[in-house]
């Protein structure tokens, strides 16, 4: 049978108040595997048999507390320095739970968006990555995608899972390569809570309090968004319940060339399946279609060319697998069939694709889809295509990661008090839109604040990557709404114990997912070892300080954080501009001269002003330090004169 499964009912239930059952329980970031942060009291918390007294034993010490008339409990263990496996023991007299398998060491908060929600497998050298990705003494949970109307005590779901080549794939791929260099240098274990959803709002990680919102009119607002949803899936619900009746295939039974094809749909190819009927649908459905060969086609051998799919592809031919991509929505597919695969006449092709979220279905440019035969002729694979949806799921969930709060009360506040190292966040790109750019400086502000205010450290190191180059289609003459909101993140480490890393140099201006997670977890390790650890070695790239007008030239210093101006690939620097009182800005030249850049324009012979890398996608600005980590971008014309970066 096909199954569905309505997440909105599912998120229903997460909202219903839970009934105490007078059991002793945790919260399920206290499981198995668990890593919890050193050199720090543990703070242990649960429910238990109201007025019960519960007992937590950890390495030989020992602490209680009483359980209130509401079942919670509270209990602190002394502080206890990296190691491991241990055993956390509870016990209320007449309940006993056993935590096995427990690390000490660092713990980190990995939030945001789709970049960092972003997995190894879909990273650069995910093949060789995941290969090597074994260590046990790093550990992995990832909390559900969920969202809740008002502050939530309990996680959805979600595990600890240690780093093996098996599981690796599924880690946060900048928080993985991020804990990689950091357990290199410091030889502890590394837990990493991945709270996560592609697309968010950064409103959506805030309180009420902080975002300015009643949290009665985000209920409201959030029904209003379910009425509306619920409307625009019913035709799905319509559409699948044609094959309501439909027998359950195994394995490969639906890649079979005699299969009976009699009861699937046509689709048209390529085009998320979204956008023919299929709104909501999320999970595994197959694509079937046929192309002829000549027999001396057939004993040559052919490329098959499936263009884009979004998320996953096994591919057959003739019943046989011939390719399969896992996770990678903007990898073109061209996959080599073998001619013992091929035969004269009519061949045929079936494609499983698993969608995850959001748009599904193969999709894009109709000429990535082609047959290639031996002689390098391509012939378009225009179809007609059938279609027929395996396991699938009708989502509601369109539009929950941007309403404010949502996602804080069920992906943050279940855990808040649980001992932390610092915390790391990758996010901006839903807000860099024009007239909100600029207000995400006051926005990461408070986020910031309330997440240090909620876990009582005022200096929570707080790290994070600042906007890569990209291509939006927003930025205009005179705006660019990226640059503004990169401005509005450097705005930032003005606050305690804040660090940021830079990567206008490797970002992709036509994906906004850049693969080359790797560099992005390095550089915010050198950032968070620095905030963390006070950690000297050079973990920034330059950074603006002053300006000082010299006749047609300005001379513009840096803070260089203990490397030196340097420019990749060599040469003189590229990406400045100057203005003067009309405020229109033009190219300019620079050279360097110690730690201070000399820039002018033979346009501009009274300048007032100066900016660089100011564009949505600064790929060419080539500013950086002796180590190769880039100049992050500014303007002296702004609102944000200066970053006060050196600041920890």
């Amino acid at each position: 049978m096909i199954r569905r499964a309505l997440s909105l009912a599912v998120c229903l239930l997460c909202w219903l108040p839970v009934v105490a059952h007078a059991q002793l329980e945790l919260p399920l970031v206290y499981a198995n595997g668990a890593v919890l942060q050193r050199d720090q009291p543990m703070h242990i918390w649960g429910w238990s048999t109201p007025g019960s007294t519960v007992h937590a034993t950890f390495d030989g010490k020992n602490a209680k507390a009483r359980a209130g008339a509401d079942g919670h409990f509270d209990i602190t263990l002394p502080s206890h320095g990296a190691g491991g496996p241990y055993v956390l023991i509870l016990d209320n007299g007449s309940e006993h739970r056993q935590v096995s398998n427990v690390l000490v060491g660092d713990v980190w908060l990995c939030s945001g968006q789709s970049n960092m929600e972003f997995m190894v497998l879909q990273a650069r050298d995910a093949t060789h990555e995941m290969a090597n990705g074994s260590d046990p003494a790093i550990r992995h949970f990832k909390i559900p995608n969920t969202w809740a109307p008002a502050p939530e005590d309990r996680l959805a779901g979600g595990e600890w899972v240690a780093a093996s080549p098996a599981t690796v794939g599924k880690f946060s791929a900048a928080c993985w390569f991020f804990a990689r260099d950091m357990k290199a240098k410091s030889g502890v274990a590394q837990g990493l809570i991945n709270s996560t959803w592609g697309g968010s709002r950064i409103e959506a990680w805030m309180n009420a309090s902080t975002a300015g919102v009643r949290s009665e009119d985000v209920v409201a607002r959030m029904k209003n968004m379910d009425a509306d949803e619920q409307r625009a899936t019913e035709p799905t619900r319509q559409r699948l319940a044609r094959w309501s009746d439909t027998p359950a295939h195994t394995g490969t039974a639906w890649a079979s060339p005699d299969l009976d094809t009699k009861d699937w749909l046509p689709i048209v190819v390529p085009s998320y399946w979204e956008n023919q009927g299929y709104y909501g649908m999320d999970g595994t459905a197959w694509y079937r279609t046929t192309f002829t060969l000549t027999a001396k086609e057939a004993t040559q051998g052919i490329t098959l060319g499936l263009g884009t799919i979004d998320d996953s592809d096994t591919s057959f031919v003739n019943g046989t697998q011939v390719g399969a991509t896992e996770g990678k929505w903007n990898d073109v597919r061209a996959y080599r069939v073998a001619p013992e695969h091929l035969h004269a006449g009519t061949n045929t092709i079936a494609v499983k694709v698993e969608d995850l979220a959001n748009n599904g279905g193969i999709y894009g440019d109709p000429n990535l889809l082609y047959i290639q035969t031996g002689n390098g002729e391509k012939r378009a694979l225009k179809g007609p295509w059938l279609f027929h949806p395996d396991v699938v799921t009708i989502s509601t969930a369109t539009g929950k990661n941007q309403l404010a709060t949502l996602l804080y009360n069920k992906m943050i506040h279940p855990i808040v008090g649980f001992p932390l190292r610092g915390v790391l966040w990758y996010q901006g790109e839903a807000n860099a839109n024009p007239g909100e750019a600029l207000a995400y400086r006051d926005q990461f502000a408070g986020l910031i604040q309330q997440w240090r205010g909620e876990w009582k450290q005022p200096a929570l190191p707080f790290v994070w990557v600042q906007l890569a180059n990209w291509i939006s289609d927003n930025e205009t003459a005179a705006e660019s709404p990226w640059a503004e909101l990169r401005e509005s993140q450097s705005a930032n480490l003005a606050l305690p114990a804040t660090g940021e890393a830079v990567i206008v140099d490797i970002g992709n201006p036509k994906d906004i997912h850049p693969t080359n997670k790797q560099e992005v977890g390095h550089r915010l390790a050198l950032a968070m070892r620095h905030v963390a650890f006070g950690d000297t070695a050079t973990w920034s790239g330059p950074r603006y300080r002053d300006m000082k007008i010299d006749g047609a030239s300005v001379i513009v210093s840096f803070d260089l954080f203990g490397g030196q101006l340097a420019v990749r690939g060599g040469g003189a620097p590229v990406g400045f501009e100057v203005a003067g009182d009309d405020g229109r800005f033009h190219p300019a030249t620079a050279r360097i001269e110690g730690a201070s850049i000399v820039v002018a324009s033979e346009a501009v012979p009274y300048p007032v002003s100066v900016r660089y890398a100011w564009s949505d996608n600064p790929e060419h600005a080539d500013l950086t330090n002796d180590q190769g980590l880039p100049a992050s971008p500014f303007r002296t014309d702004g609102p944000i004169q200066r970053s006060n970066a050196g600041r920890r």
